[in-house]
C-alpha cells in the first residue's frame, strides 16, 4: 500500500496532485538538462574539445532517463513502477559514466 493511500481515503485528489507535481518536476529537469546540452554543444563547436561531446551526450542520456520514465508512467497509469525505475536508473547511470568521462578526457 502506498504511504500517502494509506493516510487518505481521498485518495483520488492526491494522487492526481502527486502525479502533476511529478510531472512538473520531471518536465523542470528535461528543460534544465537540455539546457546543459545545448551549452555543451555549443562549447564543442567552439572549442573542438571531445569532452565537451561526452558531456552533451551524459546530459542527453540522463535527460531521456527521466523524460522516458515519465512519459512511460502515465501511459502504463504507473502500473510497471519497478520497471520504469530499473530504466531509469539505468539511463541516468550510463549518462553519469559519460559525464564522469567527459571529465577524465578534458584536456
Amino acid at each position: 500500500m502506498d504511504l500517502i493511500e494509506g493516510l487518505s481515503n481521498r485518495s483520488t485528489v492526491s494522487v492526481r496532485i502527486l502525479e502533476l507535481l511529478y510531472a512538473g518536476t520531471t518536465l523542470g529537469v528535461v528543460v534544465a538538462g537540455l539546457t546543459m546540452v545545448g551549452m555543451a554543444i555549443r562549447a564543442y563547436r567552439q572549442t573542438a574539445r571531445r569532452a565537451m561531446l561526452y558531456l552533451s551526450l551524459g546530459f542527453a542520456l540522463a535527460v531521456a532517463g527521466a523524460a522516458v520514465t515519465m512519459v512511460a508512467a502515465f501511459l502504463t497509469d504507473f502500473e510497471a513502477v519497478r520497471s520504469l525505475l530499473l530504466v531509469d536508473s539505468g539511463l541516468t547511470t550510463v549518462g553519469f559514466v559519460f559525464l564522469i568521462y567527459s571529465l577524465v578526457i578534458y584536456e
